[in-house]
């Protein structure tokens, strides 16, 4: 077999100082998005929306069973990081996934036939809500364990690195993962090896119920990478078009070869950690005041209005047509039988040729 030494990451010279990188920040407000770009987002946006409102629906009425952790409000995260990258580029996150999921392209029915436990789902019923993957949206998961998204997503990088294919991985955490060590291991290992990864923070302030402020020494998560020499910085995670540019800039750096970066999104989340999950740890006043002066849809909504890109009566056609989808979805999950007996000998073990 030919050597690929030549191809493999080297660790940095034991010699020669690391110089420290700086992250640069745009001056004034993000740039404004084009026509097409912003009512993209705001279809991308609401189709995530719709598509988690009834997945909140099919939960209450038992046809969703196990854990179901809701995206609403962050929408603008995952989407406007989309569009800050190109084909071949990868996306890993944790269990609040579904938004990734149809973020990358993955077809709604699959994604609600797989919440919904039925063969017609991404993982043939049998991962449920957070063990979803598609290798053809370049999408590697959903993942259970708090915090294993990271080092995966290393490996990913690590693996784009040795190939040497251009290609950058994002990969997705929350407040609460950020302070896992094994993102910290992570951490040393992808700039010791200059790894293309951007490490998304969504900061949505409760993890899975406590305040981050209550829970974390360094509030300011975008500095959780300095003793590695990691860039970060904090974004306004609400406003799709600070997202797109704070991820291009990032994803820019990582392909030139500059190594890994770390984005710290302020987002928030509408609803509870899971379905399960009352939130009395917040006040309604507060959930309230986000959705009223911050929520990422009506932002780009009234921006397509203001610019007179598109009426009301336009947007109101874009939303009965979202809502159609997400409905064909929901009846394409309930129709799909669940899975054959025998599936439960099939996905244990790989098959390898001798």
């Amino acid at each position: 077999m030919a050597s690929k030494s030549s191809s493999k990451p080297a660790a940095k010279s034991a010699g020669k100082p690391a110089q420290k990188k700086q992250a640069k920040k745009s001056d004034g407000g993000p740039a404004p998005l084009s026509r097409d770009d912003e009512l993209k987002a705001y279809r991308d946006m609401l189709l995530i929306r719709r598509f988690e409102e009834k997945a909140g629906q099919m939960y209450g009425m038992g046809l969703i069973g196990g854990f179901c952790h809701l995206y609403i409000g962050q929408e603008a995260v995952v989407v406007g990081m989309q569009m800050a990258i190109r084909d071949g580029d990868q996306v890993i996150t944790g269990y609040r996934d579904h938004g990734h999921m149809l973020a990358t392209g993955m077809d709604p029915k699959g994604v609600m036939a797989e919440l919904t436990g039925r063969e017609g789902g991404y993982s043939k019923g049998k991962g449920g809500s957070m063990h979803m993957f598609s290798r053809d949206k370049k999408f590697f998961g959903g993942h259970g364990i708090v915090g294993a998204q990271v080092p995966l997503g290393t490996g990913l990088a690590f693996a784009n690195r040795y190939r040497e294919d251009g290609s950058v991985c994002l990969a997705y955490f929350g407040d609460g993962a950020a302070n896992q060590g094994q993102v910290y291991e992570s951490f040393n290992m992808a700039e010791l090896w200059q790894l293309p990864v951007v490490y998304v923070i969504e900061n949505n302030q409760y993890a899975m119920g406590t305040s981050v402020a209550r829970s974390s020494a360094q509030t300011n998560l975008s500095k959780r990478g300095i003793s590695f020499n990691i860039p970060g910085e904090q974004v306004d995670g609400m406003d799709v078009r600070a997202v797109r540019e704070a991820g291009a800039r990032a994803v820019e750096s990582c392909r030139e070869g500059n190594g890994p970066y770390i984005l710290e999104m302020m987002t928030y989340r509408y609803r509870g950690h899971s379905m399960s999950d009352p939130a009395k740890y917040r006040a309604k006043e507060e959930v309230n005041k986000m959705r009223a002066e911050h929520d990422p849809i009506e932002q780009v909504r009234l921006r397509l209005i203001e610019s007179k890109s598109l009426s009301e009566d336009d947007l109101k056609k874009i939303d009965k047509e979202i809502k159609g989808i997400v409905n064909e979805a929901a009846e394409f999950a309930q129709s799909s039988p669940e899975p054959d007996p025998s599936e439960l000998w099939t996905d244990v073990l790989a098959d390898v040729e001798a």
